[in-house]
């Protein structure tokens, strides 16, 4: 029975990876628990296993007294002496008890506190298991779907994918494999709670990792990452060898690297770009393909301000902004991206009075300028019908900036109470609309 019971211990501890200490140590506890509800719950108690021969010995210790008033403390001194000949008065004496028969209650009772224990220290171990992972790419099965979070199978344990994690195009179902970052290890009351993520800016720089070997060496560096899940990706990597490319590095051989990484985000564009300590020369490669003509640095505001050929700044803006967003966040700085046009208009005089219109944007400025309406009197002796064929902007909006121009000339103040309506706004913003698909491109 003894050997049965070391080879238990054994096994458990093995399998289940529990420190052998704290398995005896609830095993300890659950017989005492089972003895006291046997026997009486004030016995002074001490259970103790031999490991040599995988035994529990269970001893009761009594006070040797003159007179006994209570049989689970107390032991009286003839009593005692027949046990230990040398006992005296004030002595605590143990007794070995006889455990084997506790009866079936004591016995439940005890294997539920070595359960309780042994989930405790199991869940103990899967805890520091999985934080010490955290920041590395795990693989598991789709188990199921709760509340819009998706329950992935770890194997020894269970995570979750909360919607908030998940990039938005992608979709599963259960029995799918998964693979995602770990970015947290929660204690709960039932189990720990592994929090992985797929949308995270570290799970595209873990793929590289597991794919690009002169990264995981240490010869090309990831930079910066900027992300929109889903979309569109940008990477800046540098090497510290002269002989690597650290952009060749990350694409492969005829794009094999990069294509493995961007078949597991399900489509998502990236764009790895070469990492440089100038913010002047970061830029340029940030925000290609697009190419810049001047970037003026203002290292006080942390901005940027990149001017490219007209016909690039659609590219450089990118559909909704993406492209100068994504380069924006990568460096850490503020991106104004300008047209050759618009920074040339912006150096003119008579052009900065134009945008001292309340009602004009920078699109409207620019129609205007460029149809010969270039000052403030040109604008103000114009007549609607010419604004509104020549600039293409709606005759509501004509005839506000045409009166606010006559009010600037004259030096009088602008009250705007009747000029800026709704109606003109709404104007206005579906000019600057317009404007704004006119950059951006199909």
């Amino acid at each position: 029975m003894a050997t049965e019971l070391k080879r238990t211990i054994d096994q458990v501890c093995k399998e289940k990876g529990i420190d052998k200490n704290v398995l005896i140590t609830a095993l300890e506890e659950a017989i005492k628990s089972a003895v006291k509800k046997r026997y009486g719950a004030n016995l002074d108690l001490e259970v103790s296993y031999n490991d040599l021969v995988g035994d529990l010995e269970v001893f009761q210790y009594r006070t040797v007294v003159d007179k006994v008033q209570d049989p689970e403390l107390e032991i009286s001194l003839d009593e005692a002496k027949e046990l230990d000949p040398e006992s005296e008065l004030g002595d605590s004496l143990g007794t070995k008890m006889d455990i084997s028969n506790l009866g079936r209650i004591a016995a439940q009772s005890a294997r539920q506190v070595i359960l309780q224990k042994m989930k405790s220290a199991e869940q103990d171990v899967i805890y520091d298991e999985f934080r010490d992972r955290i920041g590395q790419i795990v693989n598991g099965i789709v188990q199921r779907f709760e509340r819009g979070s998706i329950i992935v199978n770890l194997g020894r344990t269970e995570a979750i994918l909360p919607s908030s994690e998940q990039v938005p195009s992608e979709s599963w179902r259960r029995g799918d494999r998964i693979r995602a970052l770990i970015v947290d290890v929660r204690k709960s009351t039932r189990e720990p709670q592994v929090v992985i993520s797929r949308s995270h800016p570290d799970f595209l720089v873990k793929l590289f990792e597991l794919e690009v070997p002169e990264i995981s060496e240490g010869i090309v560096r990831i930079m910066g990452v900027a992300r929109e899940p889903g979309s569109r990706s940008k990477i800046a990597v540098s090497s510290s060898d002269s002989d690597v490319d650290p952009v060749g590095a990350c694409v492969g051989m005829r794009g094999s690297r990069v294509q493995a990484i961007v078949q597991e985000l399900r489509g998502e564009k990236i764009d790895i770009i070469p990492w440089n300590p100038d913010p002047v020369k970061y830029v340029f490669n940030a925000l290609a393909p697009a190419e810049c003509s001047k970037v003026i640095v203002d290292e006080g505001e942390g901005t940027l301000e990149v001017i490219v050929p007209d016909d690039q700044l659609s590219l450089a803006i990118g559909r909704q902004g993406q492209n100068v967003r994504l380069a924006a966040k990568l460096m850490g700085w503020k991106i104004d991206v300008k047209s050759e046009t618009r920074y040339a208009h912006l150096q003119d005089p008579n052009y900065l009075e134009l945008l001292k219109l309340p009602s004009i944007s920078e699109n409207v400025a620019d129609k205007l300028f460029d149809n010969g309406f270039d000052t403030l009197n040109a604008l103000k002796d114009a007549k609607v019908e010419e604004v509104v064929e020549k600039a293409r902007i709606p005759s509501a909006l004509a005839e506000t900036l045409i009166q606010e121009a006559k009010t600037l000339t004259q030096g009088d103040e602008y009250e705007g109470s009747e000029l800026a309506s709704m109606e003109n706004a709404d104007q206005l913003a579906q000019v600057e609309e317009t404007a704004q698909v006119g950059e951006e491109g199909a």
